[in-house]
């Protein structure tokens, strides 16, 4: 049954088993089996303002508040301690009955019974926990706050942006590992070793209805597709780099060196922040650095930027100019009087005024130069960061021809994100045990990149982003610091603030 239909028929029922309880109050037991209707008589019996109706009709919040409204009830008949709260709301089919049944329980008008009078201590605590369930319950499904860390998104969004990020533009997934400590994402703040999560409970990918679908240019959250293995001592490059690099049993053998290797859940791998490129079913492909998608150059609305190779005629370059155009990548020699210096277009327009500046080329890894260190990690495919593809970005129920040659294209797809076993036996392709030439995708994949197109460690270097994988949408950025000078110095970037995300 789907997830959505289960959820929607459990909402409709918890009140049917309020028939005694709405007696008990002086309501009519019948209303209790009216959907919908039986939610307005249930604040009525709890003395509830009726505007708590309006937040059991929007999805995620809807569930909390029935249990809020459990625990009120509960309150009703006097049950104020935290072990029977805890009971009514986990097992409501049969607490709730219970309540109305037993001749041992009353009910007492909230608004008559006498006020429970709360230690100062109590107070805090149910303050703290209402806080603590609340900043949870949005940061899950809601909204959460995200700081850029690296510059693969400079100058579209700059190192030390502080935003936010809607989980409901897509719709919120809901958490493979419930069982986490609250506000922090998978190590716990005093140990980068240890655990935030506990793996007691393992849900299944579920993908909650948004506002709206991916679409191309958006500038997207999502979990690390390679982050599912870490080398904890070496986390930059990634394990399957590493492993490429050393291999997986020097890696798993060396833990001096490597630290402890240890899997994560796709909830708990690392956030990454990239503008999507490619969306399922387009055919992308990369020429002297210009993207195109489905054979037109794709315009992105954000700023770009790449290396050049600057060439002067000897004279340096002033530096105050660089800051005045806001050239913040490092500046490399690289021969005599020659550059390399990380440029937007604009200041690539310019530099090319600058009366010391004989040339301006933009560094290009040239046709048919295999970089190995690029997806998907095959001499086959001679692609490198700047001549890439054309590729097929995988759709949901898309079948595609498989062969030893494609193979790597989609090798991590079959095995690890849509858990198959795939084996290869001389020169046939076996999934599941079973001997296939064809496979049908059961996720729809993306491709990322960052507007930094030279300094970005992204889709080009590790693949696909997997449906699942997807966190939320950036659309907001409230505070933006300068990553070279302090807050408290007065060096916010007040132009920056409060903007919204291209």
């Amino acid at each position: 049954m789907d997830l959505t239909v289960a959820l929607l028929i459990i909402f409709l029922i918890i009140p049917v088993f309020c028939w005694k309880v709405f007696e008990d109050a002086g309501f009519p037991g019948w209303a209790s089996i009216v959907p919908f209707y039986n939610y307005y008589i249930w604040l009525k019996v709890i003395k509830k303002p009726l505007w708590w109706y309006i937040f059991l009709l929007i999805p995620f919040i809807n569930f909390f508040m029935v249990f809020l409204i459990i625990v009120e009830t509960a309150k009703c008949y006097q049950k104020y301690d935290l072990g029977n709260q805890a009971l009514a709301v986990l097992f409501p089919f049969v607490y709730l009955p219970y309540l109305g049944l037993s001749k041992k329980e009353n009910y007492l008008d909230p608004v008559r019974r006498p006020a429970i009078k709360k230690t100062v201590a109590r107070e805090w605590i149910d303050a703290i926990i209402f806080a603590v369930v609340a900043a949870s319950i949005i940061r899950m499904f809601l909204i959460e706050a995200y700081t850029i860390p690296t510059s693969s998104m400079e100058k579209s969004l700059l190192v030390g942006d502080f935003l936010f990020v809607s989980k409901i533009h897509y719709g919120p997934k809901q958490p493979n590992t419930p069982l986490s400590f609250p506000f922090v994402h998978n190590t716990m703040p005093f140990s980068k070793s240890a655990r935030s999560y506990l793996e007691w409970i393992k849900l299944p990918y579920y993908r909650y209805p948004g506002f709206q679908k991916i679409k191309n240019n958006d500038v997207v959250v999502f979990n690390y597709p390679n982050g599912d293995t870490v080398a904890l001592k070496i986390q930059n490059p990634d394990y399957y780099a590493l492993a490429r690099q050393y291999s997986r049993k020097r890696i798993w053998n060396d833990p001096v060196n490597f630290g402890n290797v240890l899997y994560r859940p796709v909830d708990k791998r690392e956030n990454y922040i990239k503008r999507c490129i490619g969306i399922p079913g387009d055919s992308l492909r990369i020429t002297d650095g210009v993207v195109y998608v489905n054979g037109k150059e794709l315009i992105s609305p954000g700023i770009r930027q790449y290396k050049y190779i600057v060439t002067t005629n000897g004279d340096p370059i002033n530096p105050r100019r660089l800051e005045k155009m806001k050239v913040t990548e490092d500046i490399l020699t690289v021969g005599r009087n020659q550059y390399k210096i990380t440029l937007t277009d604009k200041a690539m327009e310019e530099m090319k005024g600058f009366s010391n500046v004989v040339s301006i080329e933009k560094e290009v890894a040239g046709k048919g130069i295999w970089a190995p260190y690029i997806f998907p990690y095959d001499s086959a495919f001679k692609w490198n960061e700047d001549n890439f593809g054309p590729l097929l970005i995988p759709r949901k129920g898309e079948t595609v021809k498989l062969t030893l040659s494609n193979l790597p294209l989609y090798e991590r797809i079959i095995d690890i994100f849509e858990d198959n076993d795939l084996e290869i036996a001389g020169n046939k392709i076996y999934i599941n045990g079973e001997e296939k030439d064809t496979y049908t995708f059961r996720m729809n994949y993306y491709w990322m990149m960052g507007d930094n197109r030279h300094n970005s460690a992204d889709s080009r270097f590790w693949g696909f982003v997997p449906e699942d994988h997807i966190v939320g949408k950036a659309v907001f950025v409230w505070l933006s610091l300068d990553k070279n000078k302090p807050l408290f110095g007065g060096k916010v970037r007040w132009n920056k603030l409060f903007r919204t995300i291209h």
